[in-house]
C-alpha cells in the first residue's frame, strides 16, 4: 500500500526504451522484436495500473496515491504526485490506449520502427505524469515533453504534408504554454508576497490572494494554453492539419489523449486556481463551446475525407466537453469528464477504423468507396457500432455523457440547451451519411471488390474498444461512482463567483429566453 505506484505507472514506459535501442532494425525479425517489446511494456504498464482502481477510495474528495518529495528545494519546487476522481479515468484511459495504438502500428509502421516505438513510450510517460503531477514546474517539464515525440511521430512518420502539419502543432502549443509559464511565475510570487514561501506546490496555491486584474490575467493565459490543446472554436486550426497528416497511432492518441489535457488542465488549474477569472470569462467560454459543438459539425457534414470528417467531430464534441464543465453542476461536470472518457474511446476507435481501410486501399476519400459492406462485413459492422457511439446513440457511451451535459446546461440556461443540443442532430447526420455512402448503395469501383475484411489481430484491437461502449452505455454508475465526490469539492472550490457567473449567463441568452424559455435566479 505503501509503494510509490504513480512513480511505476508513470515512469514504466521507459523501462522498454533501453531494449529497443540495443535491438537491430535491418531485417523484419528485428522490427517484430522491437514492437513486441513496446507492447509488453505498454501492456505491464496497463496491469500496474490496474492497482489504483482496486486501491482507489472514491469517498475521499482530496488526492490520493500521493507522493512528494523535495526536488529543487531552493526554489520551492518539489516532485509532487497525486490524483483526485477527476484525474483517475484520464490515467487508465491512457494506460488502456496506448497499447491498442502499439498493436495498431503493427504493419503501419515500417521505417524506422526503432525510433517510432521509442517515441510512443516516452510519449505515454509525458502523459501520464501530466495527469498526475500536483507541482507546477513538475506539470509544466511533463506538459512540453509531451510535444517532442508527438511532432516527430506526425513529422517524421506522417503524410506528404506532415512538415506543415508537426510545425504547427508545436508552434501553436508552445505560444500557449510559454505565457502559461509567465503567469506561473507570476501566481507564485504572489504566493510569496502572501506567505513567505517560495513554492510551486498546487495545493498550496489553491486560494492564493490576487488582485483581481491579474487573476482575469493570469486565467487567460492558463485558458489559452488549454483551449488550444481542446481545441477551442476559433483554436482548432491546428486540429485536422494534424490529425489527416499524423499516422493513425497518432491520431489515435492526439484524439484519445492529448486533447483531453487541455480540458483537463481547465478543471485542475485554471478555474480551481483563478476562480473570479474563470467566472468573468464563464459567458465567452460558454458561447465559444456552443458555436464549436455547432461548427465542428457543420464543417465535419462537407468533408470529402473520412479522416478529416473524423477530425471536425472532435471540435464538436470537445465542445460539449467544455460546456458541461463551465455550467458547474454535478451533472455538466460529470458528464464532461465521463465525455472525454467517451471521445477518447470511440473517436480513437473511428480513426483506428480509418486507418485499417487506408492500409489496403490507400485512400480516404469517400467518394473512392460505396457499397464496401458487402466486400467486408465485419468491418463494416464495427465502423457502424462505433458510428452509433460517435452519434450519442441509447444503450452506447456518447448517449450518457451528452446527455448528463445537457441536463446540467439545461439546469443553468435553457436556451444553451438547445442549442447545444442541435449538435446531436448535426452529428447523427454527417456520421450517418458518410456511412451511407461508404458502406451502402452500389458496388462500382472495381477497386473494393477484392477488399480484404479484417483479420484477427485488427479484431482484438477493436473488441476492448467495443465492450467499453457498451459497458458505459449500460452501465455508467460502475465509472460515475469514481468521481462523485471529487466533482463536488471541484464545484465548491470555484463556486466562489457562481452568483455572479449565473448572472453572465444569463445576459448572454437574454434575446432567446424572452422567446418563453427561463433562467433559474441566483437562490434557486
Amino acid at each position: 500500500m505503501n509503494a510509490p505506484i504513480l512513480t511505476y505507472v508513470t515512469f514504466l514506459p521507459l523501462f522498454g526504451v533501453p531494449f529497443i535501442l540495443a535491438l537491430p532494425q535491418n531485417s523484419d525479425n528485428g522490427k517484430n522484436l522491437i514492437r513486441g517489446i513496446a507492447l509488453v511494456a505498454s501492456i505491464i504498464t496497463f496491469l500496474a495500473s490496474l492497482r489504483l482502481y482496486f486501491a482507489f477510495d472514491p469517498g475521499v474528495a482530496g488526492f490520493q496515491f500521493i507522493e512528494d518529495h523535495p526536488w529543487i528545494s531552493s526554489y520551492g519546487i518539489r516532485y509532487h504526485l497525486g490524483m483526485d476522481g477527476l484525474s483517475f479515468w484520464l490515467v487508465l484511459l491512457t494506460t488502456f490506449l496506448t497499447p491498442l495504438t502499439i498493436l495498431s502500428t503493427w504493419r503501419a509502421i515500417d521505417k524506422r520502427v526503432k525510433e517510432f516505438q521509442v517515441s510512443m513510450l516516452v510519449l505515454e510517460t509525458a502523459m501520464l505524469g501530466t495527469f498526475v503531477a500536483l507541482d507546477l514546474f513538475l506539470f509544466y517539464v511533463f506538459w512540453e515533453l509531451m510535444l517532442i515525440p508527438m511532432y516527430l511521430i506526425i513529422g517524421v512518420w506522417g503524410g506528404e504534408r506532415r512538415i506543415y502539419a508537426a510545425i504547427k502543432f508545436f508552434l501553436y502549443t508552445a505560444v500557449g504554454s510559454l505565457l502559461m509559464l509567465v503567469c506561473i511565475i507570476g501566481l507564485v510570487y504572489f504566493h510569496k508576497e502572501h506567505s513567505g514561501t517560495l513554492t510551486f506546490d498546487l495545493l498550496k496555491l489553491y486560494g492564493t490572494p490576487i488582485p483581481r486584474m491579474y487573476e482575469i490575467l493570469f486565467f487567460a493565459a492558463f485558458a489559452l494554453a488549454f483551449a488550444i490543446k481542446v481545441p477551442m472554436f476559433p483554436l482548432h486550426t491546428w486540429l485536422p492539419d494534424a490529425h489527416v497528416e499524423a499516422p493513425t497511432a497518432g491520431s489515435v492518441i492526439l484524439a484519445g489523449i492529448l486533447l483531453k489535457m487541455g480540458t483537463y488542465g481547465f478543471f485542475r488549474f485554471a478555474m480551481p486556481l483563478f476562480p473570479q477569472g474563470s467566472a468573468y470569462f464563464t459567458p465567452l467560454i460558454i458561447v465559444l463551446s456552443i458555436i464549436g459543438i455547432i461548427y465542428g459539425a457543420l464543417v465535419a457534414m462537407v468533408q470529402p475525407d473520412i479522416k478529416k470528417l473524423v477530425a471536425y467531430s472532435s471540435v464538436s464534441h470537445l465542445g460539449y466537453c467544455m460546456l458541461g464543465l463551465y455550467v458547474l453542476t454535478r451533472q455538466g461536470v460529470e458528464g464532461s469528464v465521463l465525455q472525454m472518457i467517451n471521445h477518447g474511446i470511440s473517436t480513437g476507435a473511428l480513426f483506428l477504423l480509418v486507418g485499417i481501410i487506408y492500409e489496403r486501399r490507400h485512400t480516404r476519400l469517400i467518394k473512392e468507396y460505396g457499397g464496401i459492406a458487402r466486400v467486408v462485413p465485419v468491418y463494416s459492422t464495427i465502423f457502424f457500432i462505433v458510428t452509433l457511439s460517435s452519434i450519442g446513440f441509447p444503450t452506447t457511451n456518447g448517449f450518457i455523457g451528452e446527455f448528463l451535459i445537457l441536463i446540467g446546461a439545461f439546469k443553468v440556461n435553457k436556451a444553451a440547451a438547445v442549442l447545444a443540443a442541435s449538435g446531436v442532430i448535426l452529428g447523427a447526420v454527417y456520421m450517418l451519411w458518410m456511412v451511407q455512402r461508404v458502406f451502402y448503395g452500389e458496388l462500382k469501383n472495381p477497386k473494393n471488390i477484392s477488399l480484404k475484411d479484417m483479420n484477427l489481430r485488427e479484431v482484438v484491437y477493436m473488441l476492448p474498444l467495443l465492450v467499453l461502449i457498451f459497458w458505459i452505455g449500460l452501465y455508467p454508475n460502475f465509472f460515475l461512482n469514481k468521481m462523485h465526490v471529487s466533482v463536488d469539492h471541484f464545484i465548491s472550490q470555484v463556486k466562489v463567483e457562481k452568483i455572479q457567473q449565473e448572472s453572465h449567463v444569463a445576459t448572454i441568452f437574454a434575446p432567446l429566453e424572452e422567446s418563453g424559455a427561463t433562467v433559474p435566479t441566483a437562490k434557486e
